[in-house]
């Protein structure tokens, strides 16, 4: 499928001026020039020429094709800088690698904070935990989805984890609508691929049920709401709760029991090219994308969060992030136990 990208006015000259400046300007890392070397920049064009193809970039002329090139080297330079060091992460030029990171954020990333009162908590009691939890081998996660270039994280995040509680209490697992609450939940605050908030979208289910995804598909645009649409609604919810802020040992609690949906700061370089491993990079508290932790565990000494994330199968480890676990300040890597919260199903 071919993928469109077009740029205009300011944002292309923004992206040419961007691409004149040295390595060492665009990101914080130092680069040796090696790709000034004739012989570099031709086999970096080769592999440019053959990521496009995987890819089905279609630029709308051949301005842009060089810009997009230029920026491609420029990231792919900055990845293996970050691979050649001993992380327990490695970087890849995945789908993301012909944008920069500031045009990746406004894409990308959809989520906004919103600061409530603590609600009521349920896992709050002393509790044994298991050592590991992945609740995909227990049947509640449904398959990655791919929210495309539509900022309705909030709305993957919040649908992945009213999947899982449904098939937890009902042994049902039914892939729910995002395009619903990206068309319909326009009255709450939340704003389709605009933005949006995960609680607001929990009280949106509460009020109305979510139907499937196979009667509402998914289109990445907003659209207007689809009455016909709506009849025969599958899954309901109670409501929903709030995990304490900056407690991963109560989000581990709670994790342990059902999916549950949090924020993070996914703004980085290092977080856009993630490929594998357990991340710990550089990212901030600065929440601003909504995704699905579905389990946690354990890989040589190293604690983790299992994060289903909404940008398809051909990121991270096929859709899927391992982020680091066990923060000194109890906010988490990235932010992720800042905001966190869970659909209820009584």
């Amino acid at each position: 499928m071919e993928i469109p990208i077009v740029l205009r006015g300011a944002s292309l000259a923004l992206l040419i001026l961007l691409t004149l400046l040295p390595p060492s300007r665009v990101y914080s890392t130092e680069y040796r020039p090696l790709w000034r070397e004739e012989h570099n920049r031709q086999a970096v064009r080769q592999r440019y020429d053959r990521w496009a193809e995987q890819y089905g970039r279609n630029y709308g002329s051949e301005e842009e094709k060089e810009l997009r090139f230029q920026i491609y080297h420029m990231n792919l330079l900055f990845i293996e800088q970050v691979n050649s060091q001993n992380f327990s992460y490695k970087l890849t030029d995945n789908k993301f690698a012909d944008m920069m990171n500031a045009e990746f954020r406004l894409r990308l990333l959809g989520y906004r904070p919103l600061l409530h009162n603590q609600t009521s908590f349920r896992f709050g009691g002393p509790m044994l935990v298991p050592k590991q939890v992945d609740w995909r081998k227990n049947g509640a996660v449904t398959p990655v989805k791919d929210q495309g270039q539509c900022g309705s994280c909030w709305a993957f995040s919040s649908v992945a984890a009213v999947e899982g509680v449904n098939q937890i209490k009902t042994g049902e697992l039914v892939s729910l609508s995002e395009q619903e609450l990206v068309d319909c939940d326009v009255n709450t605050g939340n704003q389709g691929c605009n933005g949006g908030y995960m609680e607001k979208a929990f009280q949106f289910i509460k009020r109305n049920g979510i139907t499937t995804n196979g009667k509402y598909p998914y289109r990445g645009a907003n659209g207007r709401c689809d009455e016909d649409k709506l009849r025969g609604r599958r899954v309901k919810i109670s409501g929903y709760e709030k995990v304490p802020h900056n407690d991963e040992e109560r989000l581990q609690a709670t994790v342990a029991h059902q999916p549950v949906s949090v924020a993070i700061d996914a703004g980085g370089s290092e977080f856009q090219f993630y490929s594998h491993g357990i991340f710990n990079g550089r990212c901030g508290t600065d929440l601003n994308h909504g995704v699905t932790v579905v389990g946690y565990g354990e890989e040589d000494g190293k604690t983790y969060w299992l994060v289903k994330n909404s940008w398809g199968t051909e990121w991270g480890e096929s859709g899927y992030v391992r982020i680091h676990r066990g923060s000194v300040d109890g906010r988490g890597t990235c932010g992720i136990a800042m905001e966190a919260s869970y659909p209820v199903k009584d």
